[in-house]
């Protein structure tokens, strides 16, 4: 197989089952969301199709997790799909049915896990397919979630390699094109000798893909990943996690901007540091979370174009995390600006070029043209002169299209606007 860096080449657009349904989405709201996709976006790069955690949980109702549950597991301690919530998956099918369904609308298909075995098949001493060891063998009983209580993380043996194994072969036969692992990248104590998570279960997971004869793109969460650890995390991972959840307020997209200065200029092909999902559109449907239950998104309409312009020239992947039926004009715009989905897909060098408290400038290249995102991040409307002589010609003429609304202008040296509180605008200079 190819190196697995060449499996996403640009990084993944696509759809998040969290932020609208949380731990209890179900086979029905997939497809519905799949085939808005294949409608919708499918025509402008959006192709992953993702259910989030607790998919092998039958009693799972919002989002919030039930402790110590029982789950739908084989005889192997692997997790299946509760098949209360995903009827296809009854007899042993897994999300086989669902993931040809997604691929025969021309998307791809994948699933959240959880780092490590489950607590479940600990307790009742599971076998590991292909080994002489069982799950109470692999299990590190102080290597636990902080936040979940389904699984143990994993002693560092090869029994633990054969685990990995058998749970990403039964992916890859499900025809799962993308994992979310989770619970694997963060800065907070795993092991007694080192603070990074469960390096090692990276490297399994990293090991089991690569042996499993699938294309499978690798997303590690939550955050935050150590900048420390970029060069291994490249090694191993397609993206990562930059912060814990995201959602829709002001004081989280705030933090972003030092998140993406942070890791400024370690995007590449195949590795992208990941700012996480875009919580706009119709969220929270299960229940209150960080907001009112069933709401669109809290964000203003400047915001979001903050939120966008942000992710877009930093090169975040983009998984949308509202429900896409639900989509009004102004959020399916957003999502199907071609110049705004060229710029992400293709530019490069993205790089903060002033900031002060008020007035935030980041600028990208692409061919023969160059993206310049122009925040304003005070509370009140201002009128802005941004700079631009350190990345173009002094005392040049350039025509500059501002992407959002579509208003062309001739700049030179500097370019101004009025933006709104919070708000941003978006040039393509040629």
């Amino acid at each position: 197989m190819s190196n697995f860096k060449e499996w996403a080449k640009t990084p993944p657009l696509g759809w998040n089952s969290w932020d609208c349904f949380g731990a209890a989405v179900n086979e029905k709201q997939l497809k519905e969301n799949a085939d808005y996709m294949a409608e919708n976006l499918k025509q402008y790069g959006w192709q992953y199709i993702v259910c989030d955690i607790q998919w092998y949980e039958p009693n799972a109702k919002d989002n919030d997790y039930n402790n110590f549950c029982e789950l739908e597991m084989d005889e192997y301690g692997r997790l299946l799909p509760a098949p209360n919530r995903f009827p296809s998956a009854k007899n042993g099918k897994g999300f086989k049915p669902i993931a040809d369904y997604v691929h025969s609308l021309g998307l791809k298909f994948g699933i959240h896990i959880m780092r490590g075995v489950p607590r479940q098949a600990v307790a009742q001493n599971c076998k590991i397919l292909n080994s002489y060891s069982t799950c109470r063998d692999i299990a590190h009983h102080f290597s636990v979630c902080s936040w979940n209580t389904d699984m143990y993380g994993l002693k560092d043996c090869e029994a633990s390699q054969e685990y990995y194994n058998s749970i990403i072969n039964l992916y890859a036969s499900w025809g799962v094109d993308f994992i979310k692992c989770d619970d694997i990248s963060v800065t907070e104590f795993r092991r007694w000798d080192n603070p990074y998570t469960a390096d090692y279960e990276i490297e399994m997971i990293r090991k089991a893909i690569d042996g499993c004869k699938r294309e499978i793109v690798l997303s590690l969460s939550p955050g935050p990943a150590p900048r420390a650890n970029a060069a291994h995390l490249c090694k191993n991972a397609n993206m990562w996690r930059l912060t814990g959840d995201f959602w829709d307020q002001w004081d989280k997209l705030y933090e972003m901007f030092d998140k993406c200065r942070e890791w400024e200029g370690v995007s590449a092909k195949g590795n992208y540091p990941d700012c996480d999902m875009l919580p706009i559109g119709k969220l929270s449907k299960n229940g209150t979370c960080h907001g009112p239950q069933n709401r669109m998104t809290q964000f203003t309409k400047p915001e979001q174009f903050t939120l966008m312009t942000l992710w877009g020239i930093f090169k975040s992947p983009l998984m949308f995390g509202g429900n896409l039926p639900e989509n009004d004009e102004f959020t399916l715009s957003l999502l199907t600006n071609e110049k705004y989905i060229e710029m992400h897909q293709k530019s490069f060098g993205a790089k903060q070029i002033f900031r002060d408290n008020k007035t935030v400038i980041w600028a990208s290249n692409g061919k023969k043209r160059k993206y310049v995102a122009i925040f304003n991040i005070d509370k009140i409307t201002r009128k802005i002169k941004a700079d631009i002589t350190s990345i173009l010609m002094a005392d040049t003429q350039y025509s500059a299209l501002e992407i959002w609304s579509g208003e062309e202008s001739v700049v030179k040296n500097k370019i101004a606007c009025e933006i709104e509180p919070h708000g941003a605008k978006l040039y393509l200079i040629n």
